[in-house]
């Protein structure tokens, strides 16, 4: 079982990766396989709308990091996104991530029409959390509610969303046990969400 920590965020050791960090050491705790990816130093392009990979189902665009994760993560049985808040929404690396994966979608020629995806129906699950500096959760605004939806669709059941507020200066949640135990005991049941479910 190998879970993917995918981190949106700019700040290579800020709070958002050490959220990620503490999840994924839950996934190892619970016997599952972890790996760190850290989306800005991939240089993902942002989807320019070609529609190529209707056709090629791939993206042949852009030859950057985003080829480097498709292997990933049709390997990966789970996926952790998180991000901090940037004006109320997922920050752009993140939407840059999101949006490449818009060659697994199967479209009819009838236009609109039906689509699906070729990662449905394959046992995956995501995990979304966001984090903002505001101690209400409500100022997050759509930041886990966009990460959510959209991986939804591509084909992941939504194990759980979780907010983690009142984080903004670096350092303040490796400064809060109950941030990082939330966190660790999330990649623990995230982890054991599969059992019995991957062959």
């Amino acid at each position: 079982m190998k879970i993917l920590g995918i981190n949106g965020s700019p700040r290579k050791n800020g709070n958002t990766r050490t959220i990620i960090s503490c999840m994924l050491e839950g996934v190892r705790k619970a016997g599952g396989e972890a790996e760190y990816i850290h989306l800005p130093s991939y240089h993902i392009e942002g989807c320019i709308g070609c529609e190529k990979c209707r056709k090629e189902k791939r993206c042949t665009q852009f030859f950057d990091g985003m080829q480097l994760l498709y292997p990933k993560i049709e390997k990966a049985d789970g996926i952790i996104l998180g991000s901090p808040t940037y004006n109320y929404n997922m920050t752009p690396w993140m939407k840059a991530f999101i949006d490449r994966l818009y060659p697994y979608f199967d479209f009819s020629q009838q236009r609109p029409g039906p689509y699906s995806s070729r990662l449905s129906g394959k046992g995956k699950k995501a995990l979304v959390f966001g984090v903002c500096e505001q101690i209400d959760p409500k100022e997050m605004g759509y930041t886990i509610v966009a990460m959510r939806d959209a991986i939804k669709v591509v084909g992941y059941e939504i194990f759980a969303e979780l907010a983690f507020p009142a984080h903004f200066y670096p350092g303040s949640v490796a400064k809060d046990p109950s941030s990082r135990e939330k966190a660790e005991s999330a990649g623990k049941a995230f982890t054991a969400s599969f059992q019995g479910t991957i062959a």
